[in-house]
């Protein structure tokens, strides 16, 4: 079994683990699930993953995060449609949008008539978007524990004011990203995508670029081979350039710092 895990996951038929838990075999086979069966999530099934999330490590305790279930298909086909049209964002019964939320910090030291100048700078909205992130990657990993399937959706920063406005966020938040779940459909192609070989991002001691970077054209072709399986072209470096071109390969995210400001983060 770990053999066949470290395999598909490094798409490298000499990958090997040396020790497997069930915790590892969960992490192993996750991949991104972008359809669902018509089954619901169960409320406590949500309340397990907002308990996993919760679970997650936070900065000096701050919890400084929230998520918002959507359920209703009206909200979950807007919310697709903000998100670059993507349709399985509809089409998941739950929708879980995950919020870096420094508002209730903000409506603390208002409540106490107290300062909270060191909002205001670069480092607390940071912690705010650490916090998110550690929270759902533990929510992700309960969700497929529970025998559901999710993808995170960066999406949702495409139109940072129209989700808010969407979803009725106070001021000193933001949508981070977005998490389809429910019940993986067991009739989508799709497999665990390969990543990069150890040895192209783990270093000892001290950073060693030349000798990490000796391994992108192996996996170049390992990707390329995957994604020729499933419908897909070209190899991880191609990707990798076109997705940071320019501005305009940013569907508007390039004005991420300006919105920031005008929802109440500014970064100092």
């Amino acid at each position: 079994m770990s053999d066949t895990l470290a395999t598909d996951r490094y798409g490298d038929p000499d990958a090997r683990l040396g020790v497997l838990t069930e915790v590892l075999e969960l992490q192993l086979a996750r991949r991104s699930v972008r359809r669902f069966t018509a089954r619901e999530v169960t409320d406590d099934e949500l309340t397990a993953l907002v308990a996993a999330a919760q679970s997650a490590p936070t900065s000096a305790n701050l919890q400084a995060w929230s998520v918002i279930a959507v359920r209703d298909p009206g909200r979950r086909a807007r919310l697709a449609a903000l998100a670059g049209n993507q349709a399985f964002v509809a089409q998941a019964p739950l929708f879980l949008v995950w919020i870096a939320d420094l508002g209730r910090a903000r409506r603390l030291a208002v409540r106490a008539d107290a300062a909270l100048d060191a909002a205001d700078y670069l480092e607390t909205t940071v912690i705010g978007l650490v916090d998110t992130a550690l929270a759902a990657q533990n929510a992700v990993l309960a969700a497929t524990s529970l025998g559901l399937g999710s993808v995170f959706v960066g999406a949702v920063r495409n139109h940072p004011e129209e989700i808010a406005a969407e979803l009725k966020l106070p001021p000193h938040t933001v949508a981070v990203f977005g998490l389809a779940v429910g019940e993986p459909d067991p009739a989508e192609a799709a497999g665990v995508k390969p990543r990069l070989p150890q040895a192209a991002v783990l270093h000892h001691e001290q950073y060693d670029a030349d000798a990490a970077d000796a391994h992108i054209p192996a996996y170049d072709e390992r990707l390329a081979g995957y994604n020729a399986r499933y419908g897909l072209t070209g190899g991880w470096s191609d990707r990798v350039l076109a997705r940071l071109r320019g501005p305009e390969s940013l569907a508007g995210r390039h004005r991420l710092r300006e919105i920031l400001d005008r929802l109440g983060l500014p970064s100092r």
